[in-house]
């Protein structure tokens, strides 16, 4: 295998092909951060000046001038790089999957090509065993994440979830295997030094005698961790207080940077559409009339047959229920029931409002939000979560911009206030986030003059309008369905740039969603399924149109 400037061909292949990546995608595609994307350019360039300038001073020290100054500009650049695209996918910026996938798959690639002919070359070139496990080592990160993202892309929630514990796990023990192996390694070099300094010949010394006392006790206080002879390891066992050590404070310190990892990304969580396509409307019972026109019986008058004949024509009306329909609930072009704006792994889910006063959990217990996802899911065929969620304004505020949930319902009909903070958090939810609020009253019309008022804190330059009833929330249902009146008989919205930010039903839908149905006839709570499932579609559909058009300005 030939050399290029002391370093394999293959190498420089990898690494050549990782900064042209980089920079073509600083000017062609320029879909990444500059900083990323540029240091493919930094690559070029800093190699080829710190081969001109650090050569010489490189091999007066005896150093390989190629390796040291080109794989160290590739490990400073590609794994800035390598972690840059990696906290823009874990903390949900605007970068396309797909670019992130021919990304993550590049150094994948790449790992797996240095693995793999690592070992021949330290056998050509005599480098020391530990060399051959560090390459392992670092090619451990690139194979993991890429197997973390694929199983994301794939929409494998538990396989991913599994995956990235796994390599965690991993992880930490090949850390902790090097911090010992460090520890022991600088710990015989200090021994042997003193020992020779003092010139005493070194006897043999077995494992567990090594653990109980010192080779070459030092003649002044020494405070070095690395030394087993530091005053705060005492007289007896050194060597196993400072392995505990190591392993103690190894273990604090992976934790700590975990945590500050997650701290940074702030735990956010993230909502994403089922990936599809269709027409946003629910699927309705198509019914045929079919004229069906009786044979004709000509009867002789004189017969001596008594015979009583029909009607000479008769026509029957039969009711045909269609189950294969010619439309799909969703939004855009795309295969299968879903949205234009939504990925493999999306799921449609439902989230109730927590606040702090009053019964915000009203009906819940009855799982009328369970209810109302079910009879959802079987009429629109859309991957739905396994379950409905509560959500505080606290940690909707979590939800980064484009990957928030597209509606959120709240209930209730005692007390409903909220802090100037929650407020000013619905209010970029439902405007800069595109989101959507369901309000049910449910029970007395206190709660209606208490949501009103929140509105006019919510939205001030929204006002309240009667919601038509050729709205699309209002499709398919003859009248608005209500269990009792607490608010009225009419459906109010606040309308904010042509969209409908909230929809106001003022008569205790939650109650005809919930088991049991509070008793109303069977019409009137499957048009509250309906009602329900309608804004929810809704909701959807706007955030997906919302959600391509700011692809296509990014694009831009």
């Amino acid at each position: 295998m030939g050399d290029w400037r002391q370093v394999p061909k293959v190498w420089m292949l990898v690494m050549g092909a990782c900064w042209l990546g980089l920079s073509v995608e600083s000017v062609v595609v320029r879909e990444w951060p500059l900083w990323i994307s540029a240091l493919g350019w930094l690559g070029f360039g800093g190699s080829e000046i710190l081969w001109r300038t650090q050569r010489l001073r490189c091999e007066a020290r005896g150093w390989n001038a190629g390796l040291v100054i080109y794989l160290s500009t590739f490990a400073v650049t590609g794994g800035v790089a390598w972690c840059g695209l990696w906290s823009q996918w874990a903390w949900h910026a605007e970068i396309s999957e797909r670019s992130l996938l021919v990304a993550f798959s590049v150094a994948f690639a790449a790992a797996l090509v240095v693995m793999a002919t690592f070992r021949a070359m330290k056998r050509a070139r005599d480098w020391p065993r530990w060399s051959l496990w560090l390459a392992f080592t670092l090619g451990v990160f690139p194979v993991w994440h890429w197997l973390v993202f694929i199983f994301h892309h794939l929409g494998w929630a538990k396989t991913r979830v599994a995956c990235a514990q796994g390599g965690m796990a991993l992880v930490f023990i090949t850390g902790l295997l090097w911090t010992v192996w460090w520890v022991e390694r600088r710990s015989r070099v200090l021994q042997l030094s003193r020992q020779a300094e003092g010139g005493k010949p070194l006897g043999r010394i077995g494992p567990l005698e090594a653990m109980n006392r010192s080779v070459a006790s030092p003649a002044r206080k020494v405070w070095n961790p690395f030394d087993q002879d530091a005053w705060y390891y005492g007289r007896r066992r050194q060597k196993l207080k400072q392995s505990f050590n190591a392993v103690f404070s190894y273990t604090m310190g992976f934790v700590a940077v975990v945590m500050l990892i997650l701290s940074l990304s702030g735990c956010q969580e993230i909502y994403e559409l089922p990936a599809g396509g269709g027409e946003e409307m629910l699927k309705q019972k198509v019914v045929k009339i079919k004229k069906v026109i009786r044979k004709k019986f000509v009867i002789n008058p004189f017969s001596a047959i008594l015979f009583n004949p029909p009607p000479i024509e008769q026509i029957k009306l039969e009711l045909i229920e269609l189950t294969k329909h010619v439309y799909q609930p969703g939004q855009g072009e795309g295969k299968g029931a879903g949205f234009a704006g939504g990925t493999k792994r999306g799921k449609v889910g439902f989230f109730r409002l927590r606040y702090g006063s009053g019964d915000w959990d009203q009906d819940l217990k009855l799982n009328s939000d369970l209810n109302l996802l079910l009879w959802y899911a079987a009429n629109t065929g859309h991957d739905v979560a396994p379950k409905p969620e509560v959500l505080t304004l606290g940690q909707m505020k979590k939800f980064p911009i484009g990957k928030s949930p597209p509606l959120v319902y709240i209930t209730g009909q005692k007390t409903l206030s909220l802090s100037r903070n929650e407020i000013e958090t619905l209010r970029e939810y439902l405007t800069d986030k595109h989101g959507m609020l369901f309000a049910d009253n449910g029970g007395s019309a206190a709660w209606h003059s208490q949501f009103f008022n929140l509105m006019r804190q919510v939205l001030p330059n929204a006002e309240p309008i009667r919601v038509p009833f050729d709205h699309p929330v209002h499709r398919g249902i003859p009248s608005l369905p209500m269990v009792v009146p607490h608010g009225g008989s009419v459906a109010y919205g606040w309308v904010v740039e042509s969209r409908l930010v909230v929809y106001y039903h003022p008569g205790d839908i939650g109650d005809a969603w919930a088991d049991g149905h509070a008793g109303v006839s069977r019409q009137v709570y499957e048009d509250c399924y309906r009602l329900g499932a309608n804004v929810m579609l809704y909701a959807h559909s706007e955030y997906s149109k919302w959600l391509q058009a700011r692809k296509e300005k990014d694009k831009k």
